[in-house]
């Protein structure tokens, strides 16, 4: 099913910002951007009569007096206040959509787990009902730990708007192209971009051509971030440029409308008589995102061994102990080996973080079988985990001058709590049964003998 909206129009921004059309650069940044010739009030938040007749209402995506450099708030000019809806909350049932903690007594959640993409369905799937949580970590109510998902939407949301009191959500599409209608703007994502839609932002997701699938990690904690580089400086990894804000977009339609609100785990609607994408002009840095990952600049070793994988981090969630990160998103895209006398892919290992992976497109050098586009793994703090058998001989009996990885791109989510399988991901998700048995031929090599390679 592939159910398309009715064409409509948002009026947009007219002045073009950057050098991708409809976007601004920057990452963190304080922006402004009106849809309307002097919409946005300059000098002050909160005049006693906005132009057009505007509300003034303010988003804080965090506490008022968190510290400067971390403070995030957007002042919004809309024509109706968000405050206004016709009938009360109404809790309803979302099955498939799980929140922390959501421990399963009968789901073992120790272990090592890969699942093949779940398979594109007939059933009209929308942004929130075609949410399928494949595991849980920490607790919602004291917003801490994270949650991922995987994404099917068949249909588009007509009429219908969601947000997350809960939590920001870091989208990442695998297959088809999606459209976010937010508060603030447009955004277009497809696969090899991501995006981050802030807690508490309200917006309408659309199907651009056709079924769309991908992963989400729903962050509880403290917000996203660029990780410091460090004695890398101040070049490479993931730019600030290289991120984008849309500007500025508004709909002004009386039509009876749904919205549908996540909050302490539990989901609730209410009616509205009017698109509530009414916000003609915005300033401030509490904002939506999107990154093309096609711009990420690795860096690596140029002589022997590998730095850690924490090396590809793209963003980072802080927690509660310094470097020991709520959540990690992390990025093996292609890039050149060069290493002498390494053995190049990652090595067998036990870790305090709780690693979920996900394949965008290509092979994973560490599993060139099984783990295939569309596919998860998830190994648990502490589960050890490395190479099968054929990636470890083939890695150790290379040739190794320069070599380059090329067609793969694969995530993770990693994150310091232990992540807890849904009875979903254990039971319906299309778990492949026999993956640890790519490690069972993997031979002793020991015999004793001094100087044995």
């Amino acid at each position: 099913m592939n159910k398309q909206p009715t064409p409509r129009a948002m009026v947009r921004a007219a002045t073009p910002v950057g050098t991708q059309e409809g976007y601004m650069p920057g990452f963190g940044n304080d922006f402004e951007t009106e849809a309307l010739p002097g919409a946005l009030p300059q000098g002050m938040n909160s005049p006693q009569k906005c132009n057009y007749g505007l509300y003034g209402e303010q988003l804080t995506g965090t506490a008022f007096t968190a510290p400067q450099h971390q403070n995030e708030r957007t002042w919004c000019y809309r024509i109706r206040p968000s405050v206004k809806h016709s009938h009360r909350y109404e809790k309803i049932d979302v099955p498939h959509w799980k929140s922390a903690p959501n421990v399963d007594p009968d789901v073992v959640s120790l272990g090592q787990y890969r699942w093949s993409p779940p398979a594109m369905t007939d059933e009209g799937l929308t942004w929130v009902n075609g949410m399928f949580t494949m595991t849980t970590a920490g607790d919602v109510n004291t917003q801490v730990g994270m949650a991922s998902h995987i994404y099917l939407v068949t249909a588009s949301m007509e009429d219908e708007y969601f947000f997350s009191a809960d939590s920001e959500l870091l989208i990442v599409p695998q297959d088809g192209r999606l459209r976010f209608y937010t508060e603030l703007g447009v955004i277009d994502l497809e696969p090899k971009e991501i995006a981050i839609i802030p807690r508490g932002m309200l917006y309408r997701v659309e199907l651009v051509d056709g079924p769309a699938r991908g992963f989400v990690c729903e962050n509880y904690g403290q917000k996203f971030e660029l990780p410091g580089r460090g004695p890398i400086g101040a070049n490479c990894m993931a730019n600030r440029r290289d991120f984008k804000t849309p500007v500025a977009a508004f709909e002004d339609r009386e039509v009876p409308s749904t919205v549908t609100i996540k909050w302490c785990g539990q989901f609730h609607q209410t009616k509205i008589k009017q698109s509530p994408l009414d916000v003609v002009a915005w300033h401030g840095n509490n904002v939506p995102v999107k990154y093309d990952l096609s711009t990420y600049c690795p860096v690596g070793s140029i002589l022997f061994d590998h730095p850690d994988p924490s090396i590809f981090t793209v963003l980072t969630a802080p927690g509660g102990s310094p470097g020991t990160a709520n959540i990690d998103f992390v990025l093996f895209r292609e890039r050149w080996m060069v290493m002498e006398d390494t053995f190049r892919p990652p090595w067998y290992h036990k870790n305090i973080m709780s690693e979920l992976m996900g394949n965008i497109y290509g092979q994973y050098d560490a599993k060139p079988q099984g783990f295939v586009p569309g596919g998860m793994s998830l190994h648990n703090m502490m589960i050890p985990h490395g190479p099968d058998k054929e990636a470890f001989e083939k890695a150790s009996n290379a040739n190794l001058g320069p070599d380059k990885l090329d067609n793969t791109m694969s995530f993770m989510f990693e994150t310091r709590f232990p992540q807890h399988l849904t009875a979903y991901a254990a039971k319906e998700a299309p778990l492949q049964d026999d993956y640890i048995d790519c490690w069972d031929s993997i031979e002793k090599k020991f015999d004793g003998t001094p100087g044995k390679k």
